[in-house]
């Protein structure tokens, strides 16, 4: 007969280890951001389904292979622990948008903007709204989102050229915490697109795929 102390060292194991099992059992789902302003938050629409089964195969990540379409105003936001937004032109946030939005960010979403060329003023003027009181800052290239399981010691890849200027991943942190990713002047979401939408070389499509895995990554580990 076991006794009550085995008894309770082997309940002790389960109410420690279930959770974990229960996690990495569980499949998530990541979502797009549906927004107003007449900006095409449509773009790219093989993008993030090639770069969720890319993760799944690569890093082991569980997402279901679809991503979700979710609006800013709605409920169904905190469902989604990544939410990708992108577009080539306007985007504005009505004052219920950016309290809900702002509540799903401080509340653990992670929010990544990728500039596809055309939004970048718009949604930085959007970006100032969800947060007044920060700045967007510069992720320096020893930012761990770079070092995890791809390589990138020089910061955000270049993937899709426009006008001859640096990438750049730039940030909001709340209480330590990387809550808002913007990456601007690289366009990786075309990366992750079907090879035939721009004929991005394999190799340019690789890179694209591993700095989004990278950033999945980050977000699910942090």
């Amino acid at each position: 007969m076991i006794s009550n102390f085995f008894k309770n060292i082997i309940k002790s194991l389960i109410i420690i280890f279930l959770p974990i099992f229960l996690y990495s059992q569980n499949s998530y789902q990541i979502a797009v951001l549906k927004y107003a302003g007449g900006g095409d938050w449509y773009a790219n629409p093989t993008a993030l389904s090639n770069l969720i089964a890319f993760s799944n195969k690569n890093i082991k990540t569980n997402i279901k292979s679809e991503p979700a379409i979710v609006e800013v105003s709605s409920n169904d936001i905190f469902k989604y622990p990544f939410i990708h937004m992108t577009g080539h032109g306007n985007v504005i946030f009505n004052n219920n948008e950016v309290d809900n939005l702002r509540k799903y960010l401080l509340a653990g979403g992670f929010l990544h903007i990728d500039d596809n060329y055309g939004m970048d003023p718009y949604v930085r003027r959007e970006i100032v709204k969800l947060f007044p009181e920060k700045k967007l800052e510069e992720l320096a290239s020893d930012h761990p989102i770079f070092h995890m399981t791809y390589k990138f010691p020089d910061g955000l890849p270049k993937i899709h050229e426009h006008d001859a200027k640096r990438p750049q991943a730039l940030g909001i942190s709340y209480n330590g915490r990387l809550v808002l990713l913007y990456t601007f002047e690289s366009d990786i979401g075309d990366g992750w697109e079907d090879q035939e939408v721009h004929n991005n070389s394999e190799k340019t499509r690789e890179k694209a795929l591993k700095i989004g895995a990278n950033i999945l990554e980050y977000i699910f580990s942090n």
